[in-house]
């Protein structure tokens, strides 16, 4: 966090998560153990961490129970998903009263990219292509079959400004439209209501699109550590804070005042 000018920090176990585990009772157990023990962690210090609880997906009813007790009881600031669990995507049918329970929340909702369900390409890292497919596969199946719609409560991060997601916004509009029937005007105003954040992503060539198509306060720092190295981690940080394309205020904003809107309890 010192080394690249972070003040506060979110933990997450990310990918793979518990979806390794096949048996819905083992996978509920690492999740309910990792959460466990992220919230004695972050109990230390709750002034500069917080973090987002492990969910064991795609196991439905597992999934709610750990929701429900790590935001009412251990007060976890949001959860994390991943955009795929053993090949079953967030969105699919069946989700609903996950989704419900946290609506009713009004929950934060951070969604990162796990490994593609399907052969990786000889020569092509997984973090490089895979990762951003698969989140755009997710956010396309949470807009496309109504998700968003639903539950408008819930507040969607998508990772590394997701994904595919604002350069391929209007491409797929016009597909859920052929699909569904939904007006691309209405399928591209659920994209742009995701958060997005800058993990791997504040480039001069990503952030013109990120800053077009995020509605204004969705855009939010993010490091992608210890995945991404510290080397990595200074590089794009350094990409937003002398981006030319942003004012101070648009740049504090990012690095700060967004998160805010989303963590208050920070701002105390």
């Amino acid at each position: 966090m010192a080394e690249i000018g972070v003040d506060t920090a979110i933990l997450s176990v990310s990918t793979p998560g518990t979806s390794f585990l096949a048996d819905p009772a083992d996978s509920a157990a690492l999740a309910r153990d990792l959460n466990d023990y992220t919230s004695s962690l972050v109990g230390t210090q709750r002034e500069r961490l917080g973090f987002f609880a492990t969910i064991p997906m795609p196991h439905i009813d597992a999934a709610i129970t750990e929701t429900v007790r790590a935001l009412d009881d251990l007060q976890a600031d949001g959860v994390i998903l991943l955009a795929n669990d053993a090949g079953v995507y967030l969105g699919e049918e069946g989700q609903d009263p996950l989704f419900a329970a946290l609506n009713d929340r009004a929950a934060v909702v951070f969604i990162h990219p796990n490994e593609l369900p399907g052969p990786a390409v000889t020569g092509v890292p997984p973090f490089a292509a895979d990762f951003l497919l698969d989140t755009t596969r997710a956010a396309y199946l949470l807009v496309r079959n109504g998700i968003r719609q639903r539950y408008p409560d819930i507040k969607f991060i998508l990772s590394h400004a997701g994904g595919f997601v604002p350069y391929a916004s209007h491409r797929m509009a016009i597909a859920i439209t052929g699909d569904t029937g939904r007006s691309p005007a209405d399928s591209l105003e659920d994209f742009s209501s995701f958060y997005f954040d800058t993990a791997l992503s504040s480039s001069a060539a990503a952030l013109p699109t990120l800053l077009a198509f995020a509605k204004p306060g969705h855009i939010t720092f993010g490091s992608d550590f210890p995945f991404a190295p510290v080397v990595a981690s200074q590089y794009f940080a350094a990409g937003l804070a002398t981006y030319p394309g942003i004012d101070a205020d648009t740049r504090t904003a990012i690095d700060r005042t967004n998160a805010l809107a989303l963590f208050p309890r920070f701002g105390v």
